[in-house]
């Protein structure tokens, strides 16, 4: 774990990290990464595009659609080269299938298709935070139990604070996670996929209602790699004194 020095202020610590191989798909929960400029090696590299969408602006096939994408497990088979690794996906019918093989495609839908980018397929930016506290105070206005991985974060934090929301204070602030450097650059808009249980893939509309009423629709904030390093799981997060 990283200490701070006496420029910065802790703010919290490492509660879980999450890499996301395909898009919309199931979480991979990770003890540690070595974050780069394009976020989580292996993160959100594979999407998929539904038929006639691709001109939309939002052509992806997501949770939104099929809240059953949950139930999607991906496999890196190479973890240690993420960016390169072939990567498979378990079912919810217990198949192993290749991400790019046309049957998976075929059960996703009519005309799904499957892209990769190496740099990532992100909807704003290459790293999300969301603190156990927010997750709990949405959960005290919405009168749902939450499970955290619906807010699909790159890294979820304890972050003890006097205030409710803490992350939304940080916009405009460095972060020091670990071995990283991080701007927090702007809140995270959110959309009904946070209405979706990721056990269940039941939808419970209170969640959105309750985030559209009180927090503007925003929860957690987005970010972006001032300096690439290693973060894991306990390591403690630092906010600096001054904005990179």
């Amino acid at each position: 774990m990283s200490e701070t020095s006496d420029s910065s202020h802790v703010a919290g610590r490492v509660h879980a990290l999450f890499r996301y191989p395909v898009k919309s798909m199931a979480a991979e929960p990770l003890e540690s990464a070595e974050i780069g400029w394009h976020g989580i090696p292996g993160d959100r590299r594979w999407a998929f595009i539904r038929d006639g969408m691709v001109q939309s602006g939002f052509p992806w096939l997501t949770i939104r659609q099929r809240s059953d994408m949950w139930h999607y497990h991906p496999e890196l088979l190479d973890p240690e080269k993420p960016d390169s690794s072939a990567t498979v996906v378990h079912t919810p019918s217990g198949a192993t299938l290749d991400v790019a093989d046309p049957a998976l495609a075929a059960e996703l839908g009519d005309g799904v298709r499957v892209v990769r980018n190496k740099v990532g397929l992100f909807d704003t930016a290459p790293l999300s935070i969301i603190s156990l506290q927010t997750i709990s105070r949405i959960g005290e206005m919405s009168g749902a139990q939450l499970d955290p991985r619906r807010f699909r974060p790159s890294i979820l934090i304890d972050a003890p604070s006097a205030v409710e929301f803490p992350e939304a204070a940080w916009i405009g602030r460095t972060l020091r996670i670990g071995g990283l450097r991080m701007r927090v650059d702007q809140h995270d808009e959110r959309c009904v996929i946070i209405n979706v249980d990721p056990v269940s893939t039941e939808r419970d509309a209170r969640v959105l209602r309750a985030v559209a009423q009180e927090r503007n629709g925003c929860a957690g904030v987005y970010g972006s790699t001032v300096t690439p390093g290693r973060v894991a799981i306990g390591d403690l997060v630092a906010l600096e004194d001054t904005p990179a």
